[in-house]
Order: structure tokens, then C-alpha cells, then sequence
């Protein structure tokens, strides 16, 4: 009997073109993450409740910030991309490095460029480094969303090859005549979905007044979310599988459990904010 499996939906990559300009779904995702994640977070700046009185960060400077983290991610993520992924092809082709069109990011790069941005800006502005730290992180998971989305509309970064009678297994037009794993469904979904919804909850219930906690809870579930979610998906051609069978993506998610943990046990064990009494006006 014929095993029934799902035909790759084949998507156009281009979303938006107009004569000789285009944007990629890629692109658009990148944007639309950015944006959303800014409204979100001038909503949780507004809601004081969340923070026990006023939040230590301005809406002008989060506003500010946009144009440091967008840097952040872009500048971190190729770098990342380039010395982590394919160090050798681009020593050879140096120029192609630019060619960001092409492809070719890593959340862990464009992650320590977020974290240099926040540094830096927090820095430069008297900021409390912890709390935008919170802030980022808290919006983060819709990007995460909206990028592993790009992913499988461009049918880039499939997943492992999966048994032809898994309903879901699909063939993937560059991915050889094998059913796979549609893995980046399952990243959109841990990495986006489920962590946005577990930080959003942790919001909810006063963590912002734990500077620190929703930064390292990000940093340590996201690591068992792309841990988990290596484990059904095809390791980048040029790497392959590395010591004792484990990818790159997992190798450095490893730190992030460790430091993501530190960052939880350091914002537990100090206390918590308290909004300032209010004063009574005298009769």
C-alpha cells in the first residue's frame, strides 16, 4: 500500500514585488517580528501593575533601542552564520558574506548581538541592563515565530527523513524523494508559540519585577526548545553531525542552559520590587 504523504506546498519566496523591487517572506518576517514585538512591548512598559510602579524604561528610549537591536540581530546573526556554519566557504568568497538575499542567519549570532545592543545602549543611557534585557527577551519568541515560518515558505532547513506513514511527513522539493519532518513547524511551534505563551504567563504573574528572571528563563528554554527541536531536524550539508552525533544548533544551546539557569536561581534570590506606598494627603 502507498504510503500518503503531504506535497510540499511550493510558495513564491518573493511577497511584495513591485517593478524591479522585491521582498522576500523572509524580509518581511524579519520586519514584522521587529514591529510586533515593538507594540508589544510598549504595551508591557505602559502596564505598570507588571512592574510595580513605573517601568525603568521609557517608551521614547525603547524606541530608540529599535534601531540597536535591529543592528543587533542582523549584524549578530550573519556574523554568526559566517563563523559557526560555513567559516570556509566565505574565507573563500569573502564578498558573499554581504549578500544577506542569499540567506544564511544564526539565532545564536543574532542573539549575542542583541545582547551586545542592549549592553551598549543601557550603557550609553543609564539603563538597567536586566530589565531590557526582560523586555527583549519577552517578545523575542515572535520572530522566532514569524523566521521559522519564512523557513518552510522558502522550504529551506527541512527536517530529518521520518516515517512514510507519519500523517504530517512531507516531501520537500530540495530535499530528495525521502518523506521528512517538517521541522520548522515544530520550531515555530517550541520556539515561538509554547515559549511565547510560558514568558507571557510568567509576565503576568510579576516576573518583570525580577529583573533578570524573564531574560534567563528565555535563554534556558529556548535552549531545550532547539535542543528538542534538532532532533528532527536535517544538520546544515556542510557540517553534518558532530561529536557523538549531536549538530551545531545543539552544541550551542548547551551554554545557554547553564547561563539561562544562573540568570533565573540570581533574580529568585533577590527580592522582589514593591510599588512605593502611596501618600495620604493630610486633612
Amino acid at each position: 500500500m502507498t504510503p500518503l504523504l503531504i506535497d510540499f506546498p511550493v510558495f513564491d519566496p518573493v511577497a511584495i514585488a513591485i517593478g524591479p523591487f522585491a521582498i522576500r517572506w523572509y524580509a518581511l518576517a524579519y520586519i514584522s517580528g521587529i514591529v510586533i514585538g515593538w507594540l508589544y512591548a510598549r504595551s508591557l512598559l505602559k502596564n505598570e501593575r507588571l512592574w510595580g510602579g513605573p517601568a525603568p524604561i521609557s517608551l521614547l528610549q525603547l524606541d530608540d533601542f529599535i534601531l540597536w537591536v535591529t543592528l543587533g540581530i542582523i549584524l549578530g546573526g550573519r556574523t554568526g552564520y559566517v563563523l559557526f556554519y560555513n567559516l570556509p566557504f566565505f574565507v573563500q568568497h569573502p564578498l558573499e558574506i554581504f549578500e544577506l538575499w542569499k540567506g544564511g542567519m544564526s539565532f545564536h549570532g543574532g542573539f549575542m548581538g542583541c545582547v551586545i545592543a542592549v549592553i551598549w545602549f543601557c550603557r550609553r543611557n543609564g539603563l538597567p541592563i536586566l530589565s531590557l534585557g526582560d523586555i527583549t527577551t519577552a517578545v523575542g519568541p515572535i520572530g522566532l515565530f514569524l523566521g521559522r515560518i519564512a523557513n518552510f515558505i522558502n522550504g529551506e532547513l527541512w527536517g530529518r527523513s521520518a516515517d512514510p506513514s507519519l500523517p504530517w511527513a512531507m516531501i520537500f522539493p530540495s530535499g530528495g524523494p525521502v518523506p521528512r519532518h517538517p521541522s520548522q513547524l515544530y520550531e515555530a511551534g517550541l520556539e515561538g508559540i509554547v515559549l511565547f505563551v510560558v514568558l507571557a504567563i510568567l509576565v503576568r504573574f510579576g516576573a518583570l519585577k525580577r529583573p533578570g528572571l524573564i531574560l534567563g528563563s528565555f535563554i534556558l528554554l529556548y535552549g531545550i526548545a532547539r535542543i528538542t527541536g534538532e532532533h528532527f531536524r536535517e544538520p546544515d550539508p556542510q557540517l553534518g553531525f558532530l561529536w557523538g552525533g549531536l549538530t551545531m544548533g545543539m552544541l550551542l544551546s548547551v551554554p545557554m542552559l547553564i547561563i539561562g539557569a544562573i540568570l533565573i536561581l540570581r533574580a529568585l534570590r533577590k527580592p522582589q520590587h514593591q510599588p512605593a506606598p502611596s501618600v495620604q494627603a493630610q486633612p
